[in-house]
């Protein structure tokens, strides 16, 4: 169960109306390394993963909501104010067409988000490098989004977010070598 404070998870803050970064920031939203798609991932590998690891799948997909809040948010903070030339002029026209400022779940191309972009091998270490790449993904991704604004504000919380896929990647890293070294332990099983 899951409790809910309705207060995002670091402040987000913008100090202008852009709706071309906010096309950008959609990547985040609905795309194949976005925070959705991490957010799912690691709460349907949980089912398959060794008890002791659960609990860090479980904080992190939890977490990985948290995020998609915070680049919904920052979306909204960017184009709150834009007119339909500006959305038009940035590439969303036809989001803005079809869903007004709704939030639908695509990437920055406007291709709508799909299952496929969730992966579980029922592997453990499998999953977990798999989870590595996904973090290392989303940071790159961070770090280019960055580099893509002069809003220091905006930056603020992406750093935020970069940092925290740096302190995932770590922490699914511990996870793989402490699932490798239960292979070399003698296990008894009592029949």
């Amino acid at each position: 169960m899951w409790l809910y404070e309705k207060k995002l998870q670091y402040p987000v803050k913008v100090s202008k109306c852009d709706p071309r970064m906010a096309r950008y920031l959609i990547e985040q939203y609905g795309g194949a390394d976005g925070e959705l798609s991490a957010a799912l991932r690691y709460l349907n590998q949980r089912y398959s993963i060794p008890d002791k690891v659960i609990g860090l799948l479980t904080d992190i997909g939890t977490e990985e909501f948290a995020h998609l809040e915070m680049i919904a948010t920052m979306v909204y903070k960017l184009t709150k104010d834009a007119t339909p030339r500006q959305l038009d002029e940035a590439g969303l026209g036809e989001n803005f067409v079809n869903h007004d400022n709704g939030m639908m779940y695509v990437n920055a191309s406007g291709v709508p988000w799909t299952a496929a972009y969730i992966q579980a091998k029922g592997d453990p270490i499998a999953d977990l490098y798999e989870d590595i790449a996904a973090e290392e993904k989303a940071r790159a991704t961070y770090q280019w989004l960055i580099d893509m604004t002069d809003d220091v504000d905006l930056q603020d919380g992406l750093k935020f977010l970069r940092e925290r896929e740096i302190v995932h990647s770590l922490r699914f890293r511990e996870a793989v070598e402490m699932i490798k070294s239960d292979w070399g332990t003698k296990k008894v099983f009592k029949v």
